[in-house]
Order: structure tokens, then C-alpha cells, then sequence
């Protein structure tokens, strides 16, 4: 007997949490629930993370969580408590499966069949951001190479335990050379741990553009957080419908499992909604608390359900449907239909023996680093970067020389082009003269000399080379 957490969230919420909790435990689910309440209720009580402490305890202590979609108040400074969760709990991995139900609900793409596996922690997801000018906000994109690690190898783990042939890896890094650049990186190095299955690598826009067109040419595919967030519905949606996708969030200590469409309210209450999509991950919850027996009588029984015809209104098709059902009949046919396998869409059968093992991050070797200069970034409101390259000369400090001033990321000093707009955030990147070097009293020495020269630093950046490699980027046009 395994005690979970469940959370009935808030719209909708609360029913399809009924109609799948009822399914799975007729299917025989081995489990005792501690019921929280979280979202709506508890942020406009005054908790702006949408949840009490009391509920986090209850979490921790059983570490298995199944959450309906919740309600987060709009402004107010409330905080995504989907998003808190996966980092307070290091829920790292995120995998949707997304898998055409043909001829049953329409699709284009008749014979898809792709995991997504999205990094869940890190990337622009960090949340930090700044205005640092009047002009220009800042948002930190992180990228670790444990987080590259852990989750590329979740990847290729998936993909060895449930037979699948290939992993594709999704990055921008002709772009972001050193974040994405890293991920691609650490993904070719693991891959040849796992010579039994395919691996490539696409770039993210001809890559979505292929899957949205081709997804039959993917398998399992792994991405860092924004990628995969976008497209994981994007997949879900041309499988058929986001409303029948679940997801499963899996960290090292604890796990979630919930649905990936939100809580929709203009319907709550009306016994229409389609549980499908929280059933999918109440599935992938049973698959990783070892009841895989369980989770594939339920799968199954879904599968059958829906070659009955018997669907609910959002994949009501005229053409193919035989009735139209509410949340509870739904639930009432999928339960009927235990222990019953599909006759045209293909039966699960999941390994009662395999259990996903992932090895600790074990943390390399340090590298030589060393310090090869430093940007300085400018609040200037003028247009003409000789004059600001003029007044950043001022700043003279010993062995060090102005190298470069770029604008939003375009080198605009020295040999700019006239016609490059520029903002009132400006880059100046100082390095040392040939043949010295460059330490952290020289960084402090600019500082000193810039506000004696009343130039508005808003931020550094220091420029390092890692075992000889310089570890950052160049100016556009440089």
C-alpha cells in the first residue's frame, strides 16, 4: 500500500481528481490518499505560493503527489505553485507522453508517438530578472551541467525501458554557444553511453518545424525548459487534443503527476470535462510507484473506452463518436471496460520487472579557470558610441585596455555601423595588454574609476577561460 498526496486543485479540479481516483482504484490501486488543499482558495486567503506549510509536510513525508490544475490569481504578486514545486522538491524531469488515438479523435498525424522530456528546473525558468535601464530588462538564462546531466540521462534511460529506438536532442546553440551549447555538449557525451540507440541533434526552429509537420520521424525527445514547456503542448495538441495529455515530474527524492491543461473554470461544475488528461498521469503514477500491473489494466480500459466512442465533448466527432458523456459516465465506461485490452489501437504492456535507476550527479573534476577580463555594462543615453568609447577611455586602469562596446549584443564600437539602433544598455568589454594579465584588484579599479567619472556601471560580468578555452561570448560582428 503506497500513501500519496492528492490535491483536487481548483475549476475543474475536483472532479476529474474524482473520476480518476475512482478509476484507478477499481483497477485495484494499492494506495492510501492524504487530501490538500491548494491554489485559488489558499492564495486569497493571503499565501502567496498557494500553499500552507502544513500541505508541504504531507508532500515530503509521502513523496508521491497527484495534482488536479489550480487557479493562480491573477497580479498580486502570486507565484506559480506549479513551478514552486518542481524546484522546492527537485523535480527535475518532466515527461509527456504524446501518442495519436487515430481514427478515434482527429489528428493529422495518424501515427505519432513522442515522449517529450523536458528539463524541469533551471534555463530562463530560473525567474531572475532585472530592469538594469530605462530601455532594457534582463533575464538570466541558467544552464548546469548537473541539470544537462540528470536530465539528458533521464532521456536515454526512458528510452532503453520502454524500447524506444531513438533520442533527439532539441538546442539553439548556433545561437547561445555556451548555455545551449552545453546542453548539446553534454548530450553527445552521454549518448555514446547508450550505443543501442539512436541520437541526434536538431537546432529548435527547423526542429519544431519538422515535428509539427513529420512528428512520425521523433521518438523521444529531450530539450531545456522553455523548448520543452512550448513544445510538449504543441505535441500534445496535433496528437489530438492537450486535453488528453498527462504529465509526470520526477525528482531524486519525490515525484508529481498531474494533468497539462489548466482548470477551466467556465466549465467547472458542469460534468463535462475530460478527466483523460490527469487519468494519464495517475497512470504514469502508478507505473512509478511500481503497481505497473495497474496502470496497464487502466490504460488499456481508457484505449477501449475510447474505440467505443464513448467521449466526452471536447473529441466528439459526429463522424466517429457513438456517444457523448459526461466526467462521471466517462469515468463509469473506463471502469466497465476493466480488463479489457483495444482491438485497433495497440495495448500497453509495461515491463512488471524494469524500474528506472539513475545514478547521483557525481560532480567532475575542477578546471583550470582564469580570469581574461571583464564587462562592465553602461547606463548612457546617448546614441554615438565614439563618444561613449571617448568617455569609457577615462576609465584608465593599469595593463587594461577598452576592447570592444557592443548594444544589445551587436559590437557598435569599434568600426560600428551608423545605422545599428541602440538602446541606453551598453557593454564595454575591457582586456588586458598583450602580455599581461588580468586579476580581480583590476575589476575593482575600473569600479573605482568609472564612479569618480560619474559613469553609471549597472552591472560586470567576468570573462574566464575553463582548462585554456575561453568561456564567453564574442560581440555580433566581432
Amino acid at each position: 500500500m503506497t500513501r500519496i498526496t492528492v490535491a483536487k486543485g481548483d475549476g475543474i479540479g475536483p472532479e476529474i481528481m474524482d473520476a480518476a481516483l475512482s478509476i484507478i482504484k477499481a483497477a485495484g490501486a494499492e494506495i492510501e490518499v492524504d487530501e490538500i488543499e491548494v491554489g485559488e482558495k489558499v492564495y486569497l486567503a493571503g499565501n502567496t505560493s498557494g500553499i500552507a506549510k502544513e500541505s508541504w509536510d504531507i508532500i515530503r513525508r509521502n513523496r508521491i503527489f497527484l495534482k488536479a490544475p489550480i487557479t493562480t490569481p491573477q497580479g498580486g504578486g502570486y507565484k506559480s505553485l506549479n513551478v514552486t514545486t518542481r524546484k522546492f522538491l527537485g523535480l527535475y524531469a518532466n515527461i509527456r507522453p504524446c501518442i495519436s488515438l487515430h481514427p478515434f479523435v482527429k489528428t493529422k498525424h495518424p501515427v505519432m508517438d513522442i515522449v517529450i522530456v523536458r528539463e524541469n528546473e533551471e534555463d530562463l525558468y530560473a525567474g531572475i530578472e532585472h530592469q538594469q535601464t530605462d530601455e532594457v530588462v534582463q533575464c538570466l538564462k541558467l544552464i548546469s551541467r548537473p541539470g544537462c546531466e540528470k536530465i539528458i540521462r533521464y532521456a536515454f534511460e526512458y528510452a532503453k525501458q520502454y524500447g524506444r529506438r531513438k533520442v533527439t536532442c532539441f538546442t539553439k546553440d548556433n545561437i547561445m554557444k555556451q548555455t545551449d551549447g552545453m546542453f548539446h555538449q553534454v548530450f553527445d557525451e552521454i549518448a555514446k553511453e547508450y550505443p543501442a540507440i539512436e541520437n541526434e541533434h536538431w537546432i529548435i526552429d527547423i526542429g519544431a518545424a519538422k515535428m509539427a509537420d513529420t512528428p512520425e520521424a521523433f521518438d523521444v525527445i529531450v530539450m531545456p525548459n522553455l523548448y520543452g514547456d512550448v513544445l510538449s503542448d504543441v505535441a500534445a495538441q496535433i496528437a489530438g487534443s492537450v486535453g488528453l495529455a498527462g504529465s509526470a515530474n520526477i525528482g531524486e527524492e519525490c515525484a508529481m503527476f498531474e494533468a497539462i491543461h489548466g482548470s477551466a473554470p467556465r466549465i467547472a461544475g458542469e460534468n463535462k470535462a475530460n478527466p483523460s488528461g490527469l487519468l494519464q498521469g495517475a497512470i504514469q503514477m502508478l507505473t512509478h510507484i511500481g503497481q505497473t500491473e495497474v496502470a496497464e489494466k487502466v490504460q488499456n480500459a481508457w484505449l477501449r473506452t475510447i474505440e467505443d466512442g464513448i467521449h466526452t465533448y471536447d473529441i466528439y466527432n459526429a463522424d466517429v463518436s457513438k456517444q457523448k458523456v459526461g466526467t462521471k459516465e466517462f469515468a463509469e465506461a473506463v471502469i466497465s471496460n476493466l480488463g479489457k485490452q483495444p482491438q485497433q489501437l495497440k495495448a500497453v504492456s509495461y515491463d512488471k520487472e524494469a524500474v528506472l535507476q539513475l545514478p547521483k550527479y557525481r560532480r567532475k573534476p575542477a578546471k583550470e579557470k582564469k580570469l581574461q577580463g571583464v564587462d562592465l555594462f553602461v547606463h548612457w543615453g546617448g546614441n554615438n558610441a565614439d563618444e561613449l568609447a571617448s568617455i569609457i577611455k577615462k576609465v584608465n586602469a593599469t595593463d587594461v585596455d577598452l576592447s570592444m562596446i557592443t548594444n544589445r549584443g551587436i559590437k557598435v564600437w569599434p568600426d560600428g555601423f551608423p545605422e545599428t539602433f541602440c538602446t541606453d544598455h551598453w557593454r564595454c568589454r575591457f582586456k588586458p595588454v598583450e602580455g599581461k594579465i588580468f586579476t580581480n584588484r583590476q575589476i575593482i579599479q575600473l569600479m573605482q574609476l568609472a564612479e569618480q567619472q560619474n559613469i553609471d556601471i549597472i552591472k560586470t560580468e567576468n570573462l574566464y577561460a575553463f582548462d585554456g578555452k575561453p568561456a564567453f561570448s564574442l560581440g555580433q560582428g566581432q
